[in-house]
């Protein structure tokens, strides 16, 4: 009998200890995410699963390119964490005109976008510790042509890998 307690307690204790370090995981290195719209197609697809750097993101600039998980400012209206690529860094100008996204006055090279943009930014200055976010699919995507600048604060990681579905397992470049 004192044995079935002995083996009842090294269960626990490994239980306890897998909690403990699932927790520790997905609190500060490491989040997935699942991907409920098409904001980022065809970059993400819809119900693409993610894995999320909280950790190693924080020791590295935010730079163009960058997909980046972040919860919603309060005019975007949303809920639930979004999914997003940085497009304007602090003290660039911003303006959407003609189908372009203009970046200090330039037109940006984007190939991957699935359409152009059928609506106009007017020319704005990014906040200090501020970005100017887009989902790839600009003309489906609630983001800060909509509702304005994203606070660095609200950044929670960087979408790292893609690991479902499998064949198209990978690193989620810039």
């Amino acid at each position: 009998m004192k044995a079935r307690w002995k083996n009842l307690f090294e269960w626990v204790q490994i239980l306890a200890a897998a909690l403990i370090l699932s927790f520790i995981v997905r609190t500060f290195l490491l989040d997935n995410r699942i991907v409920p719209s098409g904001s980022m197609l065809p970059t993400i697809q819809l119900q693409d699963r993610l894995i999320v750097d909280k950790l190693l993101f924080k020791f590295s600039e935010i730079e163009r390119g960058d997909i980046v998980v972040f919860h919603p400012t309060e005019k975007s209206g949303e809920k639930d964490d979004l999914v997003k690529r940085v497009i304007g860094l602090p003290g660039e100008e911003i303006q959407v005109k003609d189908g372009n996204v203009m970046v200090n006055g330039t037109a940006l090279e984007e190939s991957y976008l699935l359409e152009k943009p059928d609506y106009q930014y007017e020319p704005a200055t990014v906040p200090a510790d501020s970005y100017y976010v887009l989902g790839d699919n600009r003309r489906g995507s609630n983001d800060s042509h909509m509702w304005g600048f994203l606070p660095k604060q609200n950044i929670t990681g960087k979408v790292w890998i893609r690991y479902w579905p499998f064949n198209t397992f990978g690193k989620l470049d810039s």
